[in-house]
C-alpha cells in the first residue's frame, strides 16, 4: 500500500504492525517500522505469494520474482555494472536499514526483494561493484522490489 512508508525519507516508528490490511490513523501509517526482523508483530510468511498475495505490492497481473528467477536472471551478472546494462536496467537503489530506518549503500549496492521464504527471513538478489549473491533478508529492511508479469 503506498501510503508514503516506502519513501526514503518517510518518518519511522518503533511500533510493529499488527495487521498486513492497510490500517489508517495507525501508529504505524505512513510510517517505516524500525525492528530487528519484522516489521509485523506476527510474522507472516505468505504475504508476496504470487499474484494473490496478500499483500502483493505490485500491480494487478504481476508479482515479486522468485529467489529462483533472480538467480536464473543474475547467473551471468558479476557487478552492479551487470545488472544494470542487462534488460531489467536494475540500479544501485540502497536500502534503508531495519534498526535504524536510515538509508544505507544508495548508489553502490543494489538489493531486490523475492517472494520466496527461508525460514524467518526473504531471498534477495543483491549486487556491488565487487559481487552479486542471493542472501536470506531481514524483512525488516527496506529493500527494493521490482515486479514482474506473471506467466500462467
Amino acid at each position: 500500500f503506498a501510503d508514503g512508508h516506502q519513501c526514503r525519507n518517510s518518518d519511522t516508528t518503533s511500533m510493529l504492525a499488527s495487521t498486513v490490511i492497510h490500517s489508517t490513523g495507525a501508529e504505524w501509517d505512513g510510517k517505516f517500522i524500525i525492528a530487528s526482523t519484522d516489521w509485523l508483530s506476527t510474522s507472516n510468511s505468505i504475504l508476496w505469494q504470487g499474484v494473490n498475495g496478500i499483500n502483493n505490492p505490485c500491480p494487478l497481473g504481476m508479482r515479486l520474482p522468485t529467489a529462483g528467477e533472480w538467480q536464473n536472471e543474475s547467473n551471468s551478472w558479476a557487478t552492479a555494472a551487470d545488472a544494470f546494462n542487462s534488460p531489467l536496467k536494475l540500479p544501485v537503489s540502497g536500502y534503508r536499514n531495519g534498526s535504524s530506518g536510515a538509508p544505507l549503500d544508495v548508489g553502490s549496492n543494489g538489493g531486490y526483494w523475492s517472494s520466496s521464504v527461508l525460514g524467518t527471513k526473504t531471498p534477495l538478489l543483491s549486487f556491488s561493484s565487487s559481487s552479486v549473491l542471493i542472501f536470506p533478508g531481514t524483512r525488516s529492511f527496506g529493500d527494493t522490489v521490482r515486479c514482474i508479469k506473471d506467466q500462467p
